[in-house]
């Protein structure tokens, strides 16, 4: 059953319970809607597209920050038989055009925070958008646009007629962009069956009932909140999605709307340890008895975390997750809330996958020898879109190669060594240093950069980098910090080393040197 039918089934079974609550502690408000609602939403904004000209197998681009609105949209977009490109929030004006003009998208759905970045570069993306759809209910809808909300509001019952035929599992249903270690953006084409293992997997691993209720606060663009989601969405399971994630805006949603199940980034988990070891957040004033799953992703988890977490949560499960994008999100290897004994690992693989490790030969590596991870399951991705080199490199004969270097304990489980790919991720986000190295060899003074990710306990890692000045040239820390600002927030280096950058024969940076000499000098963690 493709996603879009469970959607409709919900509906029929469950039609006046709540399917979604938003809640924003900034501005104190909370929205609800049934799962009738939610169903006849994505009906009417199907209805729209299709009357725009949106067919079995077009390109929607849905740019938009995490609301009540952002699942209606998302299924709205697949009702069509189209393919829903969902645009990362902190992606720049240009970035944004090369995803549009990957996809070659007919139609744009967004919200206000990203009308600048679209004006900016609006001559070009109108090579490809026809039309531009604006998805909030607050006035402000620009010029170019529609809106949205309004007109699926005021569409007639027979208008809902939808003359598209239901797409295949094999048909094409999302496309999620990611980069490269080049930094040009590549898309992940995901299929209607991709989605729908996603539901089965998760719903596998953590035993999601109709009962239960999500706490969703990581960004719906990513595959891992939508697809940690599927687990509950399968079976009718209402979710809260806040918009924030300080401790007390956490623990204040899974208290008053009695959460059973909330998905953490590590950065949030410290933050409420931090607070509770403090003295700032008081537990007992909280109804926090019915949460009975805390799991964790999107980077490597510090067991000591983990183990500060249980003296003040020891009635909870938890586990931990890995996944790609390109594996369609979490799941193809978790740990299991059965092996807290094994915390540090990334588990076993996951419900109908298979995962091996392999050797620099591609032979099966032998116990505890360090090799790439490859897996194989029903979430592997069809195609990098448009780029059958890029594909040919991570899919061969079925099996995904992740870039991730690993090992298997004597017991079969498989703990993550070290990353085949330059890339760095801070707080659950990927950053591509040859971004920034590029960005940063523009400064006048700069002859060579190198930029690495050192260990941080609440991010991750952290960007920092490793200047080397041209010869007779003089620059201060605060000088190439300050010249950052011109980067993204999330992009910029935390810290600053003048060095020599190290290149081999070939030219490449030998970064595993730069890693050994600055990796050591990390965030310290200490609780109590």
């Amino acid at each position: 059953m493709i996603v879009t039918e469970i959607l409709a089934r919900n509906a029929r079974m469950y039609p006046e319970e709540t399917s979604l609550i938003e809640r924003n502690p900034q501005q104190g408000t909370r929205l609800e809607l049934s799962w009738r609602e939610f169903d006849e939403l994505a009906d009417r904004i199907a209805a729209i597209l299709i009357s725009r000209g949106v067919g079995k197998g077009d390109r929607v681009v849905q740019l938009m920050m995490n609301g009540i609105y952002w699942l209606p949209v998302y299924f709205g977009i697949l009702r069509t038989g189209a393919v829903v490109v969902p645009l990362n929030y902190r992606f720049d004006a240009i970035t944004i055009r090369k995803c549009v003009q990957t996809a070659q998208a007919k139609v744009m759905v967004f919200g206000s925070e990203f009308i600048e970045r679209i004006l900016a570069e609006k001559g070009n993306l109108d090579t490809w958008v026809r039309h531009y759809l604006f998805a909030e209910e607050k006035a402000g809808c620009p010029g170019f646009a529609e809106n949205l909300l309004p007109i699926a509001a005021a569409l007639k019952t027979e208008e809902l007629a939808l003359a598209i035929e239901t797409p295949l599992v094999t048909d094409p249903a999302g496309l999620y962009f990611t980069s490269g270690t080049t930094g040009d953006p590549k898309g992940v084409l995901l299929t209607h069956r991709n989605l729908e293992s996603a539901c089965y997997i998760e719903n596998a691993h953590h035993r999601q009932q109709h009962e239960d209720n999500f706490l969703l606060i990581p960004p719906l663009y990513h595959t891992g909140a939508k697809m940690h989601w599927f687990g509950s969405f399968i079976v009718g399971a209402k979710a809260v999605i806040l918009k924030g994630a300080d401790p007390q805006s956490i623990l204040e949603a899974v208290s008053e709307e009695q959460a059973t199940i909330v998905w953490l980034l590590v950065p949030w988990a410290l933050d409420i340890l931090f607070a509770v070891e403090s003295g700032e957040i008081k537990l007992d004033r909280y109804r926090l008895a019915q949460w009975r799953l805390m799991h964790i992703g999107a980077q490597p988890v510090p067991p000591s975390l983990i183990r500060e977490w249980r003296k003040h949560f020891p009635a909870q499960q938890y586990d931990t997750n890995y996944g790609l994008t390109e594996s369609t999100g979490p799941g193809c290897v978790h740990l299991g809330i059965e092996n807290t004994h094994k915390i540090g690992s990334i588990g076993k693989a996951g419900f109908d996958w298979e995962a091996r490790i392999l050797s620099m030969d591609g032979k099966p590596a032998a116990r505890g020898e360090a090799g790439e991870l490859v897996v194989r399951g029903p979430g592997v991705m069809q195609e990098y879109y448009r780029n059958p080199d890029a594909t040919r490199e991570v899919l061969i004969d079925g099996w995904l190669h992740t870039g991730d270097i690993a090992r298997e304990d004597a017991d079969g489980f498989i703990w993550l060594v070290d990353r085949k790919k330059d890339v760095i991720i801070t707080g659950g986000e990927n950053i591509y240093p040859v971004e920034i190295e590029d960005y940063l060899q523009s400064h006048v003074k700069i002859q060579d950069v190198a930029v690495i990710g050192i260990p941080s306990l609440r991010l991750g890692e952290i960007p920092v980098a490793i200047v080397q000045l041209k010869p007779g040239m003089e620059a201060s820390k605060e000088e190439i910090l300050g010249f950052c600002e011109g980067l993204p927030r999330y992009k910029r280096p935390r810290k600053i080393y003048f060095d020599t950058v190290p290149r081999n024969p070939t030219g490449k940076i030998e970064k595993p040197r730069l890693r050994k000499h600055y990796g050591g000098q990390s965030e310290s963690f200490q609780i109590g």
